[in-house]
């Protein structure tokens, strides 16, 4: 198939367009910068909301995966509100053309404070700008492919292990602090519970999800059980064999952080 990716310079997106591609697919990315994009792919640097005619711009693609947002790590940033009539207003675009699938990139905070298993039809109760606005895009995403009679799916993403000092997560931090020769990583105590997935068994399974028309709705991007922050945090400095050392403590926990959650993993197993 021939997948666009937005997005596709990013943290997430430089993976998945590798893992696409292996797959056997061919993929389109775009961005504003394509200098990390692999360059097997047709890439495309440009501002997605200034095209008017998204469909045939690029090469009509199989498969829509939008993949691309701003402020992701910063929860409360106002750009989630600013920007989500205008990732509507693109999908829109989409399910008014010939496209045959319409595929993004979801989140575990649009489920808000929850303990315990997340399943596909677990009800969401969003509380911050970032929950809110991933929500209200695959609300409305789904109402337009309901509309037009498109294929959907949402892949809710947990939580990336990854050792690129290009992300913004905390093991990105780590690994920056640690190339910076720093002692100490100011940390929370580390007791809450979450569901952990390497970057690129990540990237693999977003790959896999679009990559097949078959399973569709709401997929969870996950591990499919929990393990606390601290533990996964010390795993990860010893794996990267890294020096430096967690200083426990120095922050508190988020407040609206779940102490347990994790995503079911059955759909995904099936899909793989």
């Amino acid at each position: 198939m021939k997948i666009l990716v937005t997005g596709a310079n990013g943290y997430l997106g430089q993976g998945i367009v590798k893992h696409i591609l292996d797959n056997g697919n061919e993929v389109v990315a775009a961005d504003f910068r394509i200098d990390h994009v692999d360059e097997r792919a047709d890439r495309r640097a440009c501002n997605l909301f200034d095209i008017g005619d998204p469909y045939n711009y690029f090469g009509q693609p199989d498969v829509l995966f939008h993949l691309a947002w701003r402020d992701g790590f910063v929860h409360y940033s106002d750009a989630h509100i600013d920007d989500l009539p205008k990732h509507y207003a693109f999908i829109k675009n989409f399910a008014e053309s010939e496209v045959k699938v319409i595929a993004a990139m979801g989140s575990m905070h649009e489920i808000g404070f929850f303990e315990g298993s997340i399943k596909e039809d677990t009800p969401c109760n969003p509380i911050t700008p970032y929950g809110i606005s991933k929500n209200g895009l695959r609300q409305l995403s789904e109402m337009l492919c309901k509309q037009r009679n498109k294929k959907f799916q949402w892949l809710r993403g947990y939580y990336i292990v990854g050792n690129s000092q290009y992300g913004s997560s905390v093991f990105s931090k780590i690994t920056t602090a640690e190339a910076e020769g720093k002692e100490e990583f100011p940390f929370t105590m580390g007791q809450n519970q979450f569901d952990f997935i390497d970057y690129e068994d990540f990237c693999e399974q977003v790959a896999r999800v679009i990559g097949q028309d078959k399973v569709l709705g709401v997929v969870n991007i996950c591990s499919g059980y929990p393990e606390k922050l601290a533990d996964r945090v010390e795993r990860f400095i010893k794996e990267n064999d890294y020096k430096i050392k967690l200083k426990y403590g120095a922050f508190p926990d988020r407040p609206y952080d779940s102490k347990a959650v994790w995503g079911d993993g059955r759909k995904i197993k099936k899909i793989i």
